[in-house]
């Protein structure tokens, strides 16, 4: 049955890689070191947590795949049944409002001549070509071959990974006609991640953002899905075995740095992701409690968030540069940035972004008929 019902749990889940990412780029611009959340938690402990925010986004992938796939599944019942048209329809009037609008808020900053919204001056391509670049999806090849070239829209590597997993999707799903092809390719993508990741240690970064470094998450996901539809064993629905991944998911992302941990660390953290999906249904993790509904909240617009942090994180560096703001100073632009990421990313969401989503799905002829949903609407 079809419902626009929201899944608590995977909106919980977003919501805390969402966080991580989030803290993460504020580490970076703003070291926590000499704060007193530093000395209150340690500063191993603190800068354990900050380091692997990159983690955050393989969970986005693990998600991605497995609502993507679950929602197929549920529109058109069975992958092989996808219909190409309807597919990229709603996947379009879901990524393009929020795109264009961070792309425009962007470009209009880098025009009126505030510094940081721009290229690095010594950046080897245009403005122009770093927003085509995002637009079409490749700006995770330009961030390998350049770096990270642009403040603000370096993020969207991520979205180029997910844009190159919207457009081969449902092509797979139409040109594997049986499932065990889908499952080969699934399986195969799933061995190409750490591999490719392990051939990457060259200090080009390819191991984090490459389209082979990230789809063996969405294939997990994927995966997840499949196998949630056919109702997985039930030892993994135990809340014993998720608190025990769970668990080992925190002594992972804690032990070691993405940059040391990778080959084998992203494809472990994407697994942990798919069993943690693979719980009881939504209606049996009702959010409780304000932390878990302010994660929830924070899942459900995590899109709007992860797209426009950087500007947010950008407007306060250019206002209070780092390394003219002192150590506790630093917490409370952590609460400042925080709080206007996520405020920013619910007005957006609500009143910009999810009214587009309708509207573009009316003109693209497709409804909104999904199952238990979040975040990414299918």
């Amino acid at each position: 049955m079809l419902t626009d019902a929201r899944d608590g749990g995977i909106d919980t889940l977003r919501g805390v890689s969402i966080l991580l990412v989030l803290l993460h780029h504020f580490n970076i611009a703003y070291p926590l070191q000499d704060t007193l959340l530093a000395s209150l938690l340690g500063w191993p402990l603190l800068h354990a947590i900050a380091r692997n925010g990159n983690y955050g986004v393989t969970m986005f992938f693990v998600i991605s795949g497995y609502l993507v796939t679950r929602n197929a599944l549920d529109r058109w019942g069975s992958l092989g049944a996808v219909r190409l048209a309807s597919f990229y329809g709603l996947r379009l009037a879901r990524i393009v409002p929020t795109l264009l609008l961070t792309l425009a808020v962007v470009n209009a900053l880098a025009l009126a001549g505030v510094a940081l919204f721009g290229n690095r001056p010594d950046a080897a391509v245009s403005l122009w070509t770093t927003s085509l670049a995002a637009l079409t999806g490749w700006m995770n090849v330009l961030v390998i071959r350049e770096g990270w070239l642009n403040y603000a829209l370096g993020v969207m590597w991520s979205l180029s990974v997910e844009l190159a997993f919207y457009l081969l999707f449902p092509l797979a799903c139409l040109l594997l006609r049986r499932a065990w092809m889908r499952g080969a390719l699934a399986v195969a993508l799933i061995i190409a991640g750490p591999l490719y990741r392990l051939a990457h240690q060259d200090g080009s970064e390819a191991y984090l953002y490459g389209y082979l470094a990230c789809f063996d998450a969405i294939a997990i996901g994927g995966v997840a899905a499949v196998l949630a539809r056919r109702h997985p064993p039930a030892f993994l629905q135990r809340r014993l075995v998720h608190a025990a991944v769970g668990i080992a998911m925190l002594f992972f992302y804690l032990a070691w740095p993405i940059s040391a941990s990778n080959v084998l660390g992203a494809s472990a953290m994407a697994l942990g992701t798919a069993v943690l999906l693979l719980r009881r249904p939504a209606t049996d993790w009702p959010p409780t409690g304000l932390a878990q509904r302010l994660l929830g909240r924070c899942g459900r617009d995590c899109y709007e968030i992860y797209l426009l942090h950087l500007v947010v994180l950008g407007l306060l560096r250019t206002a209070w540069p780092p390394a003219l703001t002192p150590g506790d100073a630093r917490l409370a632009l952590l609460c400042a940035y925080l709080t206007a990421s996520c405020l920013i990313g619910a007005v957006v969401a609500s009143g910009y972004s999810s009214p587009a989503n309708r509207a573009l799905r009316r003109v693209f002829g497709v409804t909104r008929a999904v199952a238990v949903t979040s975040g990414t609407k299918a």
